[in-house]
């Protein structure tokens, strides 16, 4: 296969493209509006939103027809790179690593960082390591990986980060990307989460980063919470290797936990039934964790608290972009509200309700977020990433208006005033899980059949007889209300 046509074809396709939005500039234009000169890369597909598949077939089916090399597929796969530094290591003493695929002419890196929970004593790393071991352990991972939502290649799933430089960093370190701590004979365990991330950023720099123009250190669960925990310290690595053009970012998803009451209270026996703060408190001395300076100082040295992003976002130096379901399966989990099995009681309603009051008023002065009101955990490595709405606008239309907002900006944590159109603070303000229509779909768990937000409400107990009467409303109005998500 002859490379370079293949890179002659796309290069034409990308001028056509941007063409295209040109076009739908220029339309604007003439209509009056104020607009900004789009930038050939990243491209903007916002004028095709609305039939993106018929779009992009007839692009694929131009680029087949300019060029036949173009017909075979090209490799989307990323595939595993074992650190060079081999004393930071898995859990178990196996080597960490990353994948990768790189984008040839791209100056846009992503890097993003697998979440799983933790473990934080002897007693619950051993049973990690019985029923979780791939958390822990290198030794079973596949030669390569495919990415999807975020991390996918195909623009029709991923229409603003598709031809960035990808790379994953599987979790093994079981410590939410903190640890420093080596595995010696007094160790049984290695937590080594923030060097793995510090030695994959070093050899990424001879891979090309050091030519990059943006850097995104996103994560979901544990890896948004290690992207809180870490993203200053990447941009302080890339200066001190020179490199502080560079403009690091992060992509915290599902990682903003609260550390309020448990709804239960319940004995610290295990990862799941032990308060976040008491479990996150044994976890920082047994993994020596390290946090980001500024918020050590602030909380006077008590690092558990860096962990809780309400607490340690005010205090980063570099723009982060948080995504956080309101109600959130893990938060409920840990919070011991288990929503399956009996219906739910009316103490675990209003527990539920209080939930989602409070995450709001944790993100009320976060510059740029995403927050719907569903019952889920995790999303932008999920497939159905471009269906989720607040507001109408979906998530990747949010991260797209907010790259725009930081373009002039380096590597300062401010944002210019969201442009026209382009929101960046985005939460729903419907009460009750899935009251957002594009949540994710329920399905009940014997059966596997879909289920409506009324079916799904009804099946936990939710009396709307009730509920109406709370919030001062008609039953049917109320009805009316859960079933268009206002």
């Amino acid at each position: 296969m002859n490379l370079l046509w293949i890179y002659r074809g796309m290069e034409m396709i990308r001028v056509l493209l941007v063409l295209l939005v040109l076009g739908s500039v220029e339309g604007r234009r003439a209509r009056g509006q104020r607009t900004q000169t789009p930038e050939s890369f990243p491209l903007d597909f916002t004028a095709v939103e609305g039939n993106m598949e018929s779009f992009m077939t007839q692009v694929k089916n131009l680029a087949q027809s300019l060029y036949p090399c173009s017909t075979q597929k090209l490799d989307q796969e990323m595939k595993l790179q074992f650190l060079r530094n081999s004393s930071v290591t898995c859990n178990d003493g196996s080597p960490a690593g990353y994948y990768i695929k790189e984008s040839r002419g791209s100056r846009r890196w992503l890097m993003f960082l697998e979440g799983g929970w933790y473990c934080f004593s002897k007693h619950t790393c051993d049973s990690r390591y019985e029923t979780m071991r791939r958390l822990m352990s290198s030794s079973k991972w596949p030669p390569t990986r495919t990415g999807t939502g975020i991390l996918s290649s195909q623009p029709e799933e991923n229409p603003h980060w598709w031809n960035a430089n990808t790379v994953f960093v599987p979790y093994c370190s079981s410590d939410v990307w903190s640890g420093s701590t080596a595995k010696t004979d007094q160790n049984d365990y290695a937590f080594m989460g923030s060097q793995i991330i510090q030695e994959v950023i070093k050899e990424l720099v001879t891979k090309g980063l050091d030519g990059a123009k943006v850097l995104l250190l996103a994560g979901s669960s544990a890896g948004g919470t290690g992207v809180l925990l870490n993203v200053d310290r990447v941009s302080e690595l890339l200066e001190d290797l020179g490199l502080g053009s560079v403009q690091v970012r992060g992509l915290a998803d599902s990682g903003w936990f609260l550390d309020h009451k448990q709804y239960r209270l319940t004995d610290c026996i295990d990862t799941i039934s032990c308060a976040p703060t008491e479990a996150i408190k044994r976890g920082v001395r047994y993994w020596n964790s390290v946090v980001p300076e500024r918020c050590s100082h602030v909380y006077n040295g008590e690092d558990w608290n860096c962990f809780f992003g309400y607490k340690v976002q005010p205090t980063l130096k570099r723009p982060v972009f948080v995504v956080q379901w309101l109600f959130d399966e893990a938060q409920l989990m840990v919070d011991n509200v288990h929503l399956t099995g009996q219906p739910v009681q009316e103490g675990q309603w209003r527990y539920i309700q209080n939930l989602g009051s409070e995450l709001r008023n944790t993100l009320k002065n976060v510059p740029a977020m995403f927050a719907p009101a569903c019952l889920s955990h995790e999303i932008i490595t999920r497939s159905y990433w471009m269906d989720i709405h607040v507001k109408g606008t979906s998530l990747p239309r949010a991260l797209q208006c907010w790259d725009r907002s930081l373009r002039h900006h380096g590597n300062s944590s401010s944002i210019q005033a969201p442009l026209r159109g382009c929101p960046l603070h985005l939460i729903d303000s419907c009460p009750w899980p899935h009251c957002n229509p594009t949540c994710p779909t329920i399905r009940e768990q014997l059966t596997g059949q879909e289920m409506s937000v009324i079916q799904f409400l009804t099946h936990l107990g939710f009396d709307v007889q009730r509920m109406a009467q709370q919030q001062g409303m008609e039953p049917h109005k109320l009805l009316g209300m859960l079933s268009n998500g206002t």
